[in-house]
């Protein structure tokens, strides 16, 4: 496995976290997650869904092991801290079409080094009609974290 030792941006890390949240099955997140592996970029995602407001702290927990358990943050209190603020602020972006209604979708998250993001991809239920919410958030970590 090559990797590219580049220095990525901010914007490029929330691009991969995006995408991972986009992913519509575990083969489509696993090939996204091989492709960023091969250029230096940790990632993975986690399926949610639920009400809206009582699933936000089991949605931060689920974004907080994913992240420690596929090595994108050590197992601390920084590196669980700064996935929990990015997962909590990429939710806060959403929670005006959310609150009060079930949601389901897919928080995805890269890492690569200082560089850390959270991406959340929500269908809404509405009745029959589902509304969509996207939120993104960044943190920045010491690169050893």
């Amino acid at each position: 496995m090559q990797q590219d030792v580049r220095t990525y941006k901010s914007i490029e890390i929330g691009r991969a976290a995006l995408g991972m949240a986009l992913t519509g099955s575990r083969g489509e997140e696993n090939a996204l997650k091989e492709t960023l592996a091969q250029k230096g970029i940790r990632s993975t995602a986690v399926d949610f869904g639920g009400e809206f407001i009582t699933s936000v702290v089991k949605i931060v927990e689920r974004a907080v092991v994913a992240a420690t358990r596929q090595g994108l943050v050590t197992d601390s209190h920084v590196g669980a801290g700064a996935v929990a603020g990015a997962a909590h602020e990429a939710l806060e972006q959403v929670k005006n079409k959310a609150v009060g209604f079930n949601v389901g979708g897919k928080i995805g998250l890269a890492r690569a080094g200082e560089h850390l993001c959270v991406a959340v991809y929500m269908a809404v239920g509405v009745l029959n009609l589902d509304e969509l919410g996207v939120g993104l958030a960044h943190r920045s970590l010491a690169g050893d974290e």
